[in-house]
């Protein structure tokens, strides 16, 4: 294949309708869905992706604004802002984008990666994107608040993960480890479930809406017992 030539992932027809599914949602335009699953380097010039990340990047930013102001109406702009931050950034879109298998979907170019971190994590602003332009602020609001709800913990925004491998690094034990065992559950409401293994202690299992919820969960429940047994 030369360079410059599309790689597939060409979603056909049928595929359109596999990911409408997981997304929970139908478009009207299915061209739109198209467009937000192409990467600029799969079209030469067209930069529809490109825009629509634009656009979702900021429709993403204030759907999550709205879902911390009504969920911490007592904390500070300042701790609203750290839990913003960390919610909208590429790692959190990467994950959400791989917990709905979004490379399978997309389409790239050259010498890009579908599998790359910014990659899916520009897909995934693409998409919310597009589903503003086909279903308005609810259509993109209800897959926001699907998908981002089980990432918004009571805690502040310092991750259960972090503790628990401070734990270990302060003991000189090696860091947890997260392996992803099962997925389950119909495509709009996917459950995921991951075991958790800490040197010398038995493993955790979890599970949770998407995969990182799940890992959280599991560094929870870890702590948890080391809590008990202090």
């Amino acid at each position: 294949m030369a360079d410059g030539d599309p790689l597939v992932q060409t979603p056909p027809g049928h595929r359109m309708t596999a990911i409408e599914s997981l997304l929970g949602y139908r478009f009207r335009d299915p061209g739109l869905l198209e467009k937000a699953l192409t990467h600029a380097s799969a079209d030469g010039s067209d930069r529809s992706q490109n825009r629509l990340e634009f656009l979702g990047d900021r429709v993403l930013g204030l759907i999550v604004a709205e879902m911390l102001l009504e969920r911490f109406p007592s904390s500070s702009v300042g701790r609203i802002a750290r839990r913003h931050a960390d919610l909208v950034s590429g790692s959190t879109l990467a994950q959400v984008g791989r917990d709905l298998s979004l490379p399978e979907f997309l389409r790239v170019g050259g010498t890009e990666a579908a599998a790359s971190s910014s990659v899916i994590a520009g897909c995934c602003e693409a998409v919310i994107g597009a589903l503003y332009r086909d279903g308005g602020l609810e259509a993109a609001r209800s897959f926001v608040c699907r998908r981002w709800a089980p990432l918004i913990g009571e805690a502040e925004p310092r991750s259960p993960k972090t503790d628990l491998q401070e734990w270990c690094q302060a003991r000189g034990l090696p860091l947890p480890e997260y392996v992803l065992v099962d997925s389950s559950g119909p495509p709009h409401e996917p459950v995921f479930t991951v075991e958790l293994a800490v040197e010398g202690r038995p493993p955790v299992r979890a599970a949770g809406p998407a995969r990182r919820a799940a890992e959280r969960r599991a560094a929870e429940k870890a702590l948890d017992r080391i809590g008990a047994e202090t």
